[in-house]
């Protein structure tokens, strides 16, 4: 092979590579909103957005600022826990803007116990900036909704099931401990 051809090669080889870097941090930064969201992390929610973006969110359009005490004080009146689900991910960048389609599944445990789930899409426009990929523009296409049974939460009863730190929608969360350890005793169940 030439050496005009190996350039060509590995010029091929570090732009597919510029490429996956860029994907996962465009991904990266889509799970920062969730997280940020369901933890009520600010800073980590807004570290998903440019400051001069605009969101479209139900009857909200706004900004990053704006949007995360909007859906912060819905979230905290409404539910006792959520989770936002990213799931099927479709990327188009194109330079420094990138155009993104992000399946979400929301599961929320409202306040009278009951629980809510809604399913969309969020589709973004991104743009790589001196702090990196963040998203300036989102809309939000929720496209179904509806309640589930209510149940008891698994393993309720296992005494020492909160040791190694329990649920919570704050950094008090296990999700934040450095370094993860385990204080429960080791015990494997008979069935």
């Amino acid at each position: 092979m030439s050496s005009s051809s190996l350039n060509r090669v590995d010029s091929q080889k570090l732009l597919r590579l510029e490429q996956l870097l860029d994907r996962q941090e465009i991904l990266d930064c889509l799970l920062r909103f969730s997280r940020g969201m369901d933890r009520f992390d600010r800073e980590l929610f807004l570290s998903a957005f440019h400051s001069d973006a605009i969101i479209a969110a139900g009857e909200f359009v706004g900004g990053p600022k704006e949007i995360y005490t909007w859906a912060s004080q819905l979230h905290e009146q409404g539910q006792s826990a959520t989770n936002h689900y990213l799931l099927n991910h479709s990327c188009d960048i194109d330079g420094d803007t990138a155009h993104t389609e992000t399946y979400y599944l929301f599961v929320g445990r409202n306040r009278d116990e009951s629980n809510w789930m809604a399913g969309g899409r969020y589709i973004d426009r991104l743009e790589r900036r001196d702090q990196g990929w963040k998203i300036v523009l989102r809309t939000n296409a929720i496209e179904w909704s509806g309640m589930l049974p209510t149940m008891e939460l698994p393993f309720a009863e296992v005494a020492d099931i909160a040791l190694n730190g329990v649920p919570s929608r704050n950094l008090d969360d296990p999700s934040y401990q450095r370094p993860l350890t385990n204080r429960r005793k080791l015990q494997i169940p008979k069935h």
